[in-house]
């Protein structure tokens, strides 16, 4: 999920970034608003967070523009609290205007609450950066690529996803993956983690190895 801050304070911009890829979603920055143009030009953008007094392009400007062409979420975040400026605002289509000072978990808040709104973050759909994967798809890209996983691949991807920076033994991956049933050893789980690993490509190193215990997914590495 690709989220575009347009501000000219980059001590704004370094702020929200840290909480924002905290959460998983890949940030993009802008100073105004002709490079946020430009940005979303070439880039897939699900969210605009921005704001409104900035050189070249101001926010507003920018906001009215964007919405002749494209219809993407924006939540202005200006340190202008004047009424007038939120109607405009919102007579301009944003979805949510917050004023600074803010609360950056608030600010993550809302991105969230106004994609699923979208329908653009989904409990079906995982993504970091550019690693995706459809649960209801059963369906893995990297870079909008389709990676290509055997079904035990994919269950071990899902199953270490699903249960972030928790440290899971072999056996509890071979129970859970394979079945009380299955009578292979715990080689079979390091065989895989390698393969998908290797699927995986830049991605490899979310899955770290627990020495003596498993392994673990952990997307903040």
């Amino acid at each position: 999920m690709n989220i575009l801050i347009v501000d000219d304070e980059k001590l704004i911009r370094d702020v929200i970034k840290t909480y924002a890829e905290k959460e998983n979603f890949n940030v993009l920055e802008a100073e105004n608003g002709i490079d946020a143009l430009n940005t979303i030009k070439n880039s897939n953008i699900d969210l605009i967070v921005l704001d409104i007094m900035m050189p070249k392009m101001d926010g507003m400007t920018f906001l009215e523009t964007l919405k002749k062409e494209k219809n993407i979420p924006v939540i202005i975040l200006s340190a202008r609290t004047e009424e007038y400026d939120k109607l405009r605002g919102f007579n301009l289509g944003t979805d949510d205007y917050l004023t600074k000072p803010f609360s950056p978990k608030e600010l993550i808040a809302r991105i969230k609450a106004i994609l699923r709104r979208s329908k653009k973050l989904t409990n079906d759909v995982y993504e970091y950066k550019t690693l995706k994967i459809d649960f209801s798809a059963h369906y893995v890209s990297i870079d909008d690529k389709e990676v290509k996983l055997t079904l035990k691949e994919y269950e071990l991807l899902r199953y270490l996803v699903s249960n972030p920076n928790i440290a899971l033994s072999r056996n509890q991956l071979l129970n859970k993956i394979w079945g009380y049933d299955f009578y292979g050893d715990d080689r079979t789980i390091d065989t895989h983690v390698k393969m998908l690993r290797n699927n995986l490509g830049k991605y490899r190193d979310l899955i770290i190895t627990i020495r003596g215990v498993g392994y673990k997914f952990v997307p903040e590495v």
